[in-house]
This record gives C-alpha cells, sequence and structure tokens, in this order.
C-alpha cells in the first residue's frame, strides 16, 4: 500500500495522467496480495447486484404523464414570450424534455382544469377543484400500483377520492347538468352511495340468517293455519259521567 501511495504521488508530481495507470499497473504486479483481493469476488458482490436489478427494473404501468410533448414548455415559461427566441439547449431545460414529475404534473392539472372551468380566470369553483383533484388520484394510483407497500401514499389517495366525492354529490343535486360535464370531460365513473352503512361482522350474518329463518318458518305456519293472525283490539269509548 505505500508502494501505491509512492507511485502515485510521483506521478501526479509530473502531472501525467498516462503515468498513473502504468505506475498502478507495477505496483499491483509487485503485490501479490493486492492482484489476489481485486481478482477475487467479495461475498457481498452477488446480493449488491441482485438488489440494483431489483431496484432497477421497470413495470408496464401506463402513466397519465405519457401523451404530454416533450418540447412543451413548463407552466412558468408558458406564457413569456421572449422564450421562443432562446438557444435550443435553454428551450430544452425549460421545456418536459428535462421536467420532473411534479413539473408534468402541473401541466396534466392545468390541461384537466381548462377543460372544465367556467371562465379564462376561473380557480375557485368545485369544478376546478374536482379537476385538480383527479388529476392527484390518478398520480396516486400509479405511484401505488409501482410502490404497493406504500400506506402513506396511498392513505392521501383514499383522502382525496372522499374529499372529491363530497364534491361531486354537492355538484349533483345543485347543478346536474355540470356535474354530467365533469363526469363526461374527466372520464370519472360516478357510483351512488349505499343507503345503509353497516359492517358485516360474523354475529351480524348470524342473526340476520336466524331472523330469515324464523321469519319463513312463521310464514309457513301461518299459511297452513297452524297460526291465527294477530288482530289488534278495538277501544272502547269511555262513557263521560253526566253531572246531575
Amino acid at each position: 500500500m505505500l508502494g501505491l501511495r509512492r507511485a502515485v504521488c510521483e506521478v501526479l508530481g509530473r502531472g501525467v495522467s498516462s503515468d498513473l495507470l502504468s505506475a498502478g499497473r507495477q505496483v499491483v504486479r509487485c503485490q501479490p496480495w493486492i492482484r489476489e483481493r481485486v481478482s477475487r469476488p467479495s461475498a457481498g458482490s452477488n446480493l449488491i447486484q441482485v438488489a440494483r436489478t431489483y431496484a432497477t427494473k421497470t413495470t408496464g404501468v401506463s402513466s397519465q404523464l405519457d401523451d404530454l410533448p416533450a418540447t412543451l414548455l413548463k407552466k412558468e415559461y408558458g406564457e413569456v414570450q421572449k422564450v421562443e427566441g432562446v438557444n435550443e439547449v435553454v428551450k430544452r431545460l425549460l421545456s418536459l424534455d428535462m421536467a420532473s414529475q411534479s413539473d408534468k404534473l402541473k401541466i396534466k392539472i392545468q390541461q384537466l382544469v381548462d377543460k372544465v372551468k367556467r371562465s379564462p380566470d376561473d380557480r375557485t369553483s368545485k369544478e376546478v377543484k374536482i379537476a385538480a383533484l383527479t388529476g392527484r388520484i390518478q398520480n396516486f394510483k400509479e405511484h401505488i400500483q409501482k410502490h404497493p407497500k406504500d400506506k402513506a401514499n396511498k392513505r392521501k389517495m383514499l383522502m382525496s377520492i372522499d374529499q372529491r366525492k363530497k364534491m361531486l354529490k354537492e355538484l349533483r343535486l345543485t347543478r346536474y347538468d355540470t356535474f354530467e360535464h365533469v363526469c363526461k370531460q374527466l372520464n370519472i365513473e360516478y357510483t351512488f352511495p349505499p343507503e345503509y352503512y353497516r359492517r358485516a361482522t360474523k354475529r351480524w350474518q348470524a342473526k340476520k340468517a336466524l331472523c330469515l329463518k324464523v321469519y319463513a318458518e312463521v310464514k309457513k305456519q301461518k299459511a297452513e293455519g297452524l297460526i291465527k293472525e294477530w288482530k289488534p283490539r278495538q277501544s272502547r269509548a269511555r262513557r263521560i259521567p253526566v253531572k246531575a
């Protein structure tokens, strides 16, 4: 190791890069223990290679951001007029070709908002909020398909779905034409909520099955005449005493 350091120092003193490689090879040849250590693979090399392969594997999940053109400018530079006359390298830096996931998501949300907004300056209506939530929900779905164990983003997705469902319900009750337009433009399939919410436990299922069985048996006995139908008793009119 000391010989290798001396060779490196000598080559760095000369300032020649090619001599550095030759000096390093000579030191490795002179020291046999260095050659054996370099040629012998480490115990965890195979494990590291497998981990790298697992980390870089890609899944065939289609994204909503695939249809965005790479030449499209970012949201911050879309309305700047002087961008068209800049250099190609600068224009590539300001476009979606080298943009991050969040920048592409902003462009996609803006495209969804443009489909349903009431006016060019509309930013706070329910239609705009529903469109923004739809873009985020789709992004969460794609992320969870790639990373199914990410519980935090799954919770955020469910919260966004509930928030959008409340807005759609209110929009359906107040302006049904706008509700149909929003669902058609954003490709949302609205499902009506159930009338009765209850968690189906084993005890509740057994109790319900017993009640249905008793009801069927009583109905059968009534049809055979074994049980008389109950009739409500007519109440008699009370006599009011008349004072003389």
